[in-house]
């Protein structure tokens, strides 16, 4: 496939470029996008033989649904109802990183829901995300732009490496804000946060009180799980090399990665070691990159797709990485790092 590569201002963005990648999106094809967490896989949303393009492209499972992209609150067309609770959520958090599942209506396509009655739709804050939402004229379904259980992208480079020649046009924006996929929250029953991201349970709990964390997030799913939701269900955001999460007080936690970075490159592995500018200094061995400030855990959120491919690009066998502490955004951020890891978790 000859894909097409564009390189927009996301505050300034091209309309003919835009203008031409809505066509490619009403006809049928698929297109590329950056939103404020991941850049995306978009095809038309109404449309099951288009959305099946994007399932073809990243080699993804049919039962992991998709998330349906709108420009505004106007939804009625795709939900049979807008729960009270649901459209509190979306005053406050639209446009933004959270998505919203609500019952489907017809018109929404069972491909895309994995034959669920139901569907996930978020309104991104990104201007690129939502004006290719308007100048398409259809909503868009999309998931992360990458080969299934990679990396999600974060910048355009990590979108070219993996999905060039696989999809119609590629839109570059620039790096993405908040470097992690969108909160999924499901209000068609007592509401239920399916996935964390850049939403956190804080913020949720401030407006809808009884909201609580599917078990199902933190904990490695069994084989027969039937996801509602992406990123539910199998191995996700992984690096080519294996990766262990080290978790406890921190300087055991550099001790103990230590030991490992010694005794693995004893064997002749390389290592790679995922740090924290707070501990950078106090590996001697090892391939050694951080994530970002602890005591701005929203800076790790942002890169730790990008240094798990960086890992990619070294050519590690094996990386150890810290793991960070699960409370507002560091529970997304170790939702990710578990599945990168495979549950591979030691405990100090």
């Amino acid at each position: 496939m000859d894909t097409k590569v564009y390189y927009l201002d996301r505050n300034n963005p091209d309309f003919d470029v835009l203008k031409y990648a809505g066509s490619v999106i009403r006809g049928g094809g698929t297109v590329v996008f950056p939103t404020e967490t991941v850049y995306g896989l978009g095809a038309n949303a109404l449309d099951a033989k288009a959305c099946k393009k994007i399932f073809e492209a990243k080699g993804r499972p049919q039962d992991n649904p998709l998330i349906v992209h709108v420009c505004s609150t106007s939804i009625d067309d795709f939900v049979e109802k807008i729960p009270d609770r649901a459209k509190k959520l979306m005053d406050r958090f639209w446009p933004g990183p959270l998505t919203i599942i609500f019952k489907k209506s017809k018109l929404i396509p069972d491909v895309i829901t994995a034959g669920l009655d139901t569907v996930g739709i978020r309104m991104p804050s990104n201007n690129i995300a939502r004006e290719l939402v308007r100048q398409s004229g259809v909503p868009i379904a999309a998931p992360s732009a990458n080969l299934s259980g990679r990396p999600s992208p974060t910048n355009v480079k990590h979108v070219i490496d993996d999905l060039y020649g696989k999809v119609d046009v590629i839109l570059g924006g620039g790096n993405c804000d908040v470097g992690l996929e969108s909160t999924v929250v499901d209000m068609t029953e007592r509401p239920a946060i399916l996935r964390p991201g850049g939403i956190t349970y804080e913020q949720l709990k401030e407006l809808i009180d009884d909201i609580y964390i599917d078990p199902a997030v933190m904990k490695k799913p069994d084989k027969n799980f039937r996801p509602k939701a992406p990123g539910m269900k199998y191995r996700h955001y992984a690096p080519k090399a294996k990766m262990v999460l080290i978790r406890g007080g921190l300087e055991d936690v550099v001790g103990k990665i230590n030991e490992l970075c010694r005794e693995n490159m004893s064997k002749g592995l390389k290592v790679g070691i995922l740090s924290t500018e707070q501990t950078y200094d106090k590996y001697p061995f090892g391939t050694v990159l951080s994530m970002g400030d602890r005591k701005r855990p929203e800076t790790i959120a942002a890169n730790i797709f990008d240094r798990l491919r960086q890992f990619d690009d070294l050519g590690v066998d094996l990386i150890l990485s810290e793991a960070v502490e699960e409370k507002n955004i560091g529970l997304s951020i170790m939702n990710r790092m578990k599945k990168a890891a495979g549950y591979n978790i030691i405990n100090i």
